[in-house]
């Protein structure tokens, strides 16, 4: 069994290991693969068709069949590396792990937002951005720069959505916001003042490729989503005595959501896994 850490513990070599194996997985060209598969199964309410990935219920077990995908591919390349965690709700110096130089570089440069220090830095010729709405090939980031300026969120602000008891509520899209651990996390809050919250905050903060569909062109969308995966485990620890999942049963024919949303039973395309399957992480890793 293997063991993801919060980025913070890592050692000097651990975090030399993670990023060797992420550059590796990059030169054979699968790395995009990924990108272009988040950006694919990216499905807005206003859209038609299922929503597999985003504001939906299975938003958490889609995402953390990619994360096992994904560090399926990077242990393929060293077996010692796991995905490790980014805790934003603590960690926020732009300073330290995992913004530094010998890990995931910092900040873009004023002007084109371009990442220029650190081994994902496009002048080393080893980070083409290849998956993208814009005609940029390096990879950018805008610390807090999104909508003339956003803040990573606080514990209070997680706590909020660790303290809700239910899973997710109907109509299981962006527009359910005053209940439901899912997209309270997720962090939709349409028709509200308070701006996005949690993961979309997060998204938004980083700025760059993390605001958009292709965001895994950003090396730290894995660390973020980890620690969205570690908050789903935390959360099911609390409320136990709950559903993990809802909805439970297909959604019935004639209803606004029919066909649009997965229940427990549903396949995770284009994972091999339903959400009942990914309920319990333990089968596959564990946390620190």
């Amino acid at each position: 069994m293997h063991v993801r850490k919060n980025c913070k513990d890592l050692t000097a070599g651990e975090q030399k290991r993670f990023v060797d194996a992420v550059l590796e997985v990059k030169r054979k060209g699968v790395y995009d693969d990924y990108v272009r598969t988040h950006a694919h199964y990216f499905v807005a309410d206003g859209e038609g068709g299922k929503r597999f990935g985003h504001m939906s219920p299975s938003f958490l077990p889609w995402h953390r069949a990619m994360l096992i995908s994904f560090e399926n591919e990077l242990r393929k390349v060293d077996d010692q590396v796991t995905l490790p965690y980014w805790d934003w709700t603590s960690e926020q110096s732009t300073n330290q792990l995992p913004w530094t130089a010998d890990f995931l570089g910092g900040n873009g440069r004023t002007g084109d937002f371009q990442v220029t220090e650190g081994r994902f830095a496009h002048r080393l010729g080893q980070w083409d951005i290849n998956v993208q709405v814009t005609n940029d090939p390096f990879l950018m980031r805008n610390f807090g720069g999104w909508n003339d300026g956003v803040t990573l969120p606080s514990r209070a602000d997680l706590e909020e959505a660790l303290s809700d008891p239910r899973y997710d509520t109907y109509p299981y899209d962006s527009t359910a916001t005053t209940a439901g651990f899912r997209n309270k996390l997720e962090g939709w809050t349409v028709g509200a003042d308070v701006g996005w919250k949690l993961h979309n905050r997060v998204h938004a903060w980083a700025g760059g490729q993390m605001t958009g569909g292709s965001s895994p062109n950003d090396p730290v969308f894995w660390l973020h989503h980890c620690f969205i995966d570690l908050i789903w485990t935390r959360w099911q620890a609390r409320h136990k005595d709950v559903p993990q999942y809802l909805p439970e049963k297909p959604i019935a024919a004639g209803d606004s959501q029919f066909g649009r949303v997965l229940s427990l039973d549903d396949t995770l395309t284009p994972w091999e896994f339903t959400p009942r399957q990914l309920l319990d992480h333990s089968g596959f890793y564990a946390y620190a």
